[in-house]
């Protein structure tokens, strides 16, 4: 099981929302832009392993596989019932609004590697 990264490193690595568009959106709130957030699946794991955000407000995962050595060939969002494969070197985008405040968990297939987006 990998761990969450140490304090240091997930300050070095924290992430600002990018510029998003509507296009595309697929959350219940048609109206409300997703904030996007770009994340790497490198041999550290999912990268950054976790993001804040806000509940009822719509977000947008680009996520991107970037080695052939990690389970992590897909992304699995349990509590949204998303499971998106990943191929290499081709961003996945993901949409999901989540409801409630607390952690939603996303991992591999095999839930060995994991990182969490921190609803507040």
């Amino acid at each position: 099981m990998r761990a969450l990264p140490s304090l240091a490193a997930a300050l070095a690595l924290s992430v600002l929302p990018l510029a998003a568009s509507a296009k595309g959106t697929h959350s219940s709130d048609h109206h409300a832009t997703p904030a996007t957030y770009q994340i790497s699946v490198t041999s550290d794991g999912f990268v950054p392993a976790s993001i804040k955000v806000k509940r009822g407000e719509p977000v947008r995962l680009v996520v991107t596989r970037k080695t052939d050595r990690t389970c992590a060939t897909e992304i699995v969002i349990k509590d949204h019932g998303i499971n998106q494969p990943l191929p290499l070197d081709k961003p996945v985008t993901v949409e999901l609004t989540p409801k409630k405040s607390g952690q939603v968990r996303y991992a591999c297939g095999m839930d060995m590697i994991y990182g969490v987006l921190q609803v507040e």
